[in-house]
């Protein structure tokens, strides 16, 4: 049971990354980095390391995600100002 979460969980984050390097929208390959690092915290738990999780869990996928996120609407911002 464990080594078929284990390898969802590989997978997932393969697929993931696959699709944050081959998308053209910039939204998607931030939500998608984002969606790796949580798998990979869920992984850390299912490896019974709890607290690399939840270091991962809240910097990795919540802090790093938002402040991409953040920069992206910046950025977007910029774009229509100068139109």
């Amino acid at each position: 049971m464990i080594l078929a979460a284990v390898i969802i969980m590989g997978v997932s984050m393969v697929i993931g990354a696959v699709l944050a390097l081959e998308t053209k929208n910039l939204l998607v390959a931030v939500v998608s980095v984002g969606l790796v690092s949580l798998f990979a915290s869920v992984l850390y738990v299912i490896m019974a390391a709890p607290d690399v999780a939840m270091t991962e869990a809240a910097i990795g996928a919540g802090l790093s995600t938002v402040i991409f996120l953040y920069a992206l609407k910046k950025t977007k911002d910029r774009d229509t100002e100068d139109d």
